[in-house]
Parts: C-alpha cells; structure tokens; sequence
C-alpha cells in the first residue's frame, strides 16, 4: 500500500543563500519497509550493465579432429574418436560459457515507486541549487568546487548531482572529481541513488522527475 508523500525544498544560488521561491516534491511512498522492491529494482540495473558476450568453443566448434587419432583396437591405448575432444589438450569446452542477455523485469509502476521511496529516504541529504547546469560559463572544475564551498557540499563523500539535461560546461567541470555523479532526471536509478552521501538537484530536475516518475 502506498501514501502521498510532500517534501519542500528552498532553493539556495551558487553562493549558498536562499532564494525566496520554494518547490515541492509529491512522492508515492510504500507504506511499508520498500527494501524488496529497492532490492529488485538494484539487481534490474546491475544486470543491464552485463554484457554478456563471453564465448568458448564446444568441440563441434574447435578447428581440427576430422579424422580419428588412431585405430579403435589394439594400440593398448583409450579408445579416440576425435582430437578436438574436451578431455584434449586443446579441445572444446565442456558447459561453457556461450553469449546471452541476462535481464530481470520489473513492472514501469514498480520502478517509479523505488525510486519515489528512495528519494523520500534521503530527503535529508537533498539540496536544491538555483539553475546549475547554467552557472558554469567557463567550464572550470574550480568554479564547481568553489559553489559546493558556498553551499555547504562535502566532496569527501558521494556526491550525485541530479540536472534536466547535462551541459559541456557542467560535464566538463565535472568529469575529475572522483566522487561526484553527474546525471540527467531521465536517467535517474537506484544504484546512484543508493551510493549518493549528498543528493544535488535542480528546479528544472524536480520538474522532470515529477513529470517522469511521479503520477
């Protein structure tokens, strides 16, 4: 069973005060304990990240073992049929591993409520800042730190920043800090959300997370 959920949020600018506008986040939240469903949802996307293209040959796909090694009888030796036989130096592979696509399926409902709980739990550590993507001109990684300084951003830790859309200046200011993520709404999942210490959004994020996962 699910409830509504409000969280509001005051958006700070890139020099850490506050404005005067406020945004609300409505979340349908599990009533009960989501870890089940957290849980599922976590091993839909680790599983989508395997590639699976891993191959060995069977023995009908190693090259060689046309004809056979040595007569059936009277050699004093075990009975060979091909060269190319798993228990040869060289031979197939017996059970091995053959491409495949290794995907668990979860329900658009069940994924969207995941991640709505998921967001409720770490309401705590959410900051909203005023228009990021657009407040990096120079693309600088300095000018990134230097707003995380003013808004009170422990870079020490985890740091998932959450934008409408990803721009060159935002990537590139971006790209060598070691624990910051940069995502766009769209692409939002839990796997982020779970390794985030500190969660950065943006009004323009909020908008497209209400309008892709909330009802």
């Amino acid at each position: 069973m699910t409830v509504q959920k409000y969280i509001t949020y005051i958006p700070l600018d890139i020099n850490g005060k506050q404005l005067d506008s406020k945004h609300e986040l409505q979340l349908k939240v599990l009533e009960s304990s989501g870890n089940y469903l957290l849980h599922k949802d976590l091993l839909r996307h680790v599983n989508s990240q395997n590639q699976g293209t891993v191959s060995t040959k069977t023995r009908s796909e190693v090259r060689g073992g046309g004809r056979k090694p040595w007569r059936q009888k009277g050699t004093g030796r075990a009975r060979a049929g091909s060269n190319r036989s798993p228990l040869w130096k060289g031979g197939g592979v017996t059970f091995g591993p053959k491409p495949k696509t290794t995907s668990l399926k979860l329900n658009k409902k069940e994924r969207r409520i995941a991640l709505q709980t998921l967001l409720y739990n770490k309401k705590n550590n959410i900051l909203l800042i005023e228009n990021l993507e657009n407040q990096i001109p120079d693309s600088k990684t300095k000018t990134f730190l230097k707003i995380c300084k003013e808004c009170s951003v422990n870079l020490e830790q985890k740091v998932l920043v959450i934008v409408s859309k990803k721009t060159d200046s935002l990537k590139l200011s971006t790209q060598n800090l070691q624990n910051v993520e940069l995502i766009s709404a769209a692409n939002l999942n839990t796997f982020s959300l779970l390794k985030a210490k500190q969660i950065i959004l943006t009004p323009s994020a909020i908008k497209d997370i209400k309008e892709i996962y909330c009802d």
